[in-house]
């Protein structure tokens, strides 16, 4: 990462702390539970341990991947030639993350995922584990991710994921024509403003009152945050919550004002 990068985030770190609040200065019931029983949540669950067991795995495996970048690709990693321990460490979501989408599909009973950004599958193996009855459809650009992603869950006996590899462009559109209607979706695969925000608005007419838009990263970059701004702007969108690493969108209709949280995490 850049050195002004890293200052800009540096500046938008300083102002989440400052204006993010906890449960309780949060007047919203619906963000008040979301916050208490979800974000709070430390639980141990069961399925944490394999994952995480498998996750310490791969950060020794030394197979080096040709990655294909069509999004906005690694700011600390130029060559195409990566070691999966090199793609886990800069393009895998950190335990403290991937659990909270873990407890987010259990709170919200999510049953239609969306993931745009496969990468090693560790994000999806959590999805998975938390919807059994459920089906995770998920996208990867790069082919020899797609396919060392594919070994993963065979490897932890994931059996409700749908994989699709290419690039969102070309096929975002008949995955969700397959799905009919989203639950949940994650929005992980290019950080780039024009792209998320075309993403999302393709996404949107599949969604309800219900679904959860996650979106990450959204301070990675001024394009990011310009992204943000929009979709929080978006007519459709009633109410968000900022946890500076990730931003979530909702479409509740009981939000009769737009009301946007900043939630200490």
């Amino acid at each position: 990462m850049q050195l002004g990068d890293l200052l800009e985030k540096g500046l938008s770190w300083l102002h989440y702390v400052w204006d993010s609040k906890t449960k309780y200065k949060i007047h919203s019931p619906f963000v008040f539970n979301f916050d208490t029983k979800v974000l709070e949540n430390d639980f141990i669950y069961p399925e944490y341990k394999s994952i995480e067991k498998f996750r310490k795995g791969l950060a020794k495996n030394q197979t080096v991947l040709n990655v294909t970048d069509l999004g906005a690709g690694s700011k600390s990693l130029e060559s195409s030639k990566r070691t999966v321990a090199e793609i886990l460490e800069t393009s895998t979501k950190k335990p403290k993350y991937s659990q909270l989408q873990f407890r987010i599909v259990r709170y919200f009973q999510s049953k239609k995922i969306l993931e745009l950004g496969t990468s090693l599958g560790i994000t999806t193996a959590y999805l998975s584990k938390a919807s059994n009855e459920g089906q995770i459809y998920t996208i990867e650009g790069c082919p020899e991710i797609a396919a060392k992603a594919k070994q993963h869950f065979e490897q932890l006996e994931l059996h409700n994921i749908i994989q699709k590899n290419g690039n969102f462009d070309d096929i975002l559109g008949e995955v969700l024509n397959e799905m009919g209607s989203v639950d949940m979706v994650f929005f992980d695969g290019n950080h780039k403003h024009i792209p998320t925000v075309n993403y999302f608005e393709q996404v949107l007419p599949y969604c309800h009152n219900d679904t959860v838009l996650i979106f990450d990263d959204i301070y990675w970059s001024e394009e990011m945050e310009e992204a943000w701004a929009f979709i929080k702007n978006h007519e459709r969108i009633t109410l968000t919550i900022d946890i500076f690493e990730m931003g979530l969108a909702f479409l509740r209709k009981e939000s009769l004002a737009k009301e946007h949280f900043r939630v200490w995490y």
